[in-house]
């Protein structure tokens, strides 16, 4: 009796002579290493593609992580002020997941210069060392790189962002003056009036991200509440909360709204960047849709291409059912024979893909003009889940490609097969 393990290395021998016998069908076997190909390049472009809009992604989350606290705690009320904020610093604290904890003043300002002015955001940082800062350029400014300490001429220190200090042509030792628009003083006319103070400029920051670079100054967080005038009151803008992962901040600022309770509320980096994140998943999604028609069109060719196998070869499939092998064998034979296809071109294309996205990530291959997008270069991230989820729908495709002529082949009556000319 002859075992299911040498029935099955029947199936397949038949099956991989069917595709490449060179005594037979040479054309037939040609258009067999084009379909192989087409699923190849398929799943190559596809992996490339998603590695790059993931690249892209998570390039653009880094450079607003670099300036933005993964959540962010505010007071409830008109004044957007906070008041014994220190007791909120511990409540936060002690939320799962949190690590880190930092008072912020945010204000929208104008910086001027020689006549010129120009809108700017200036953030007031802690330069206290106690625990990890909120973001990374606080924590730079907090290791000196950036430096917020009181200057030699006695004024307080400002950090601007590159493109800003470009634009005003000011330099480290130049004197800004910043003009707030926040609880303005009012003269003896009645009149409400700015207020105005001078810094000295010790050097800028870098994040790579245009809104940021051109808008975004720091001082120290002493230095913007006086220039607000809420220096006395101790008060704030906000907390910023660094987090364990930054992927779980929306979960971590909804605990820490239960925590708080009304009277506060919390915002996670995610949801302030919703829209934008969105687009880049829409994108990422819709490219994916588009270069998987790469792989279903390499699928109609394994259909093409077993048809063609099966007209070709429709007196042998005769002569074997009239041997004994059933509908089910012919069946499977034609099945190994997509699926070879299939597997084999799948397996080839992710070697090449996740090959060509390391080449193109680790030499920088593709230059892009920083002065034009956001990056210097092609960013490509290659994720293991990202590559099994193509090599699997990639199989599966090519399985059900399979299915109408294996199914045609097994039909096949085995008078008529021999008959056939």
């Amino acid at each position: 009796m002859i075992s299911k393990r040498s029935l099955v290395g029947l199936e397949w021998y038949i099956a991989r002579n069917y595709l490449f016998s060179p005594q037979r069908g040479r054309l037939l076997s040609f258009i067999t290493w084009i379909t192989l190909g087409g699923v190849t390049v398929g799943v190559t472009a596809l992996i490339i593609t998603i590695g790059v809009m993931t690249g892209m992604q998570e390039d653009l989350m880094g450079k607003i992580l670099d300036s933005s606290p993964h959540v962010i705690v505010l007071k409830q009320g008109s004044s957007l002020r906070m008041d014994n904020w220190n007791e909120i610093v511990v409540a936060t604290h002690e939320v799962k997941g949190v690590v880190g904890v930092s008072p912020l003043v945010l204000t929208n300002v104008a910086v001027s210069r020689s006549g010129y002015t120009q809108p700017a955001d200036l953030y007031g940082v802690s330069l206290d060392t106690v625990g990890p800062a909120v973001t990374d350029i606080e924590g730079r400014i907090q290791n000196g790189i950036h430096n917020l300490e009181t200057t030699a001429s006695g004024l307080p220190a400002v950090v601007l962002g590159s493109r800003l200090a470009a634009r005003m042509s000011l330099f480290s030792g130049d004197t800004v003056t910043v003009v707030s628009f926040e609880n303005l003083n009012v003269d003896v006319m009645g009149m409400p009036t700015p207020r105005l103070r001078q810094y000295e400029m010790t050097g800028t920051f870098t994040t790579g991200m245009y809104d940021y670079d051109i808008k975004n100054i720091y001082v120290s967080l002493e230095e913007a509440q006086g220039q607000l005038g809420i220096f006395e009151k101790n008060q704030i803008s906000m907390l910023g909360v660094r987090t364990d992962d930054p992927d779980q901040a929306s979960g971590i600022a909804q605990a820490i709204q239960e925590k708080l309770g009304p009277e506060f509320y919390a915002v996670s980096w995610s949801t302030t960047n919703r829209a934008l994140f969105s687009a880049l998943k829409l994108e990422k999604f819709a490219m994916g849709m588009i270069l998987i028609l790469i792989v279903i069109v390499a699928a109609f060719n394994i259909v093409s291409t077993l048809v063609m196998v099966v007209v070709d070869r429709t007196r042998e499939i005769g002569i074997l059912k009239s041997m004994g092998m059933t509908d089910r064998m012919i069946l499977r034979i034609f099945v190994l024979q997509g699926l070879w296809i299939g597997v084999i071109g799948t397996i080839l294309g992710a070697i090449i893909g996740v090959f060509l996205g390391w080449i193109l990530d680790t030499y920088k291959i593709i230059q892009i003009p920083p002065d034009v997008y956001f990056i210097d270069k092609l960013p490509v991230s290659i994720h293991p889940m990202d590559v099994s989820m193509i090599v699997v729908i990639s199989i599966i495709i090519s399985c059900t490609a399979t299915i109408y002529p294996a199914i045609q082949a097994s039909k096949l009556q085995p008078v008529d097969a021999i008959r056939h000319e």
